[in-house]
């Protein structure tokens, strides 16, 4: 039963595959055959795309994208998913270590994923939106598309289960909610170890004193 199986999931394979060979060698064929008009058309085609590209990259530029910031308070916070379509918001405190491994990881991502916005907050400076989104853990990462939340990193569980983790990990974790643009497999962790830690990592959690927040520790 398990050979027949087996047979059966190889021949839908060799067929898919058969099926992308045989529209790759149609289209290369068809490109190979393009006029001089034809060839002029698509690169023209090209160019335009490209302007739109780079025109859609400066509007990005000038709102702030390409750098990681943090935002004075609540009002700007807001300014900032209305006028972005996508927004990575760490909420922080700068008592709280992990914090700065955080700021790390998203200062050195957000010059490579200028589509998307990346701030920061102070938690001691945003309450009403602390206690809207119900953050409880720092530090607490906000996945924002067209103002609205779709989705949240809290501690570090979900990047590995240690502090010593890679950009890519990070990226890769932002990049399951569709928040940035990414290339690689949404489905799989970057690494093997990572996706051990990931399914391994016990949640630990330590009461701060000063206040109502828990630090991932």
């Amino acid at each position: 039963m398990a050979n027949s199986i087996e047979s059966v999931m190889e021949e839908h394979v060799l067929r898919a595959t058969k099926m992308v060979e045989d529209q790759l060698d149609t289209e290369l064929h068809r490109l190979e055959n393009l006029d001089e008009d034809e060839l002029d058309a698509i690169r023209v085609k090209r160019l335009e795309q490209m302007k739109k590209q780079n025109a859609q990259k400066q509007e990005w530029l000038s709102q702030g994208h390409g750098s990681y910031s943090e935002v004075a308070d609540e009002k700007d916070f807001f300014q900032a998913t209305k006028k972005s379509h996508r927004v990575v918001c760490h909420f922080f405190r700068d008592s709280t270590f992990r914090c700065k491994i955080v700021d790390k990881h998203l200062a050195e991502l957000a010059p490579k994923h200028v589509e998307t916005k990346f701030i920061k907050i102070d938690v001691e400076k945003a309450r009403f939106l602390v206690e809207r989104l119900k953050v409880r853990m720092l530090p607490t990462i906000v996945l924002i598309k067209d103002s609205k939340t779709v989705d949240r990193i809290v501690g570090f569980d979900e990047l590995g289960g240690k502090d010593e983790f890679s950009n890519d990990m990070m990226e890769w974790r932002i990049a399951r909610s569709e928040v940035i643009s990414y290339s690689g497999n949404i489905y799989e962790p970057p690494t093997s170890e990572s996706k051990k830690a990931i399914h391994f990592a016990a949640k630990k959690t330590i009461r701060s004193n000063d206040d109502d927040f828990s630090d991932d520790d």
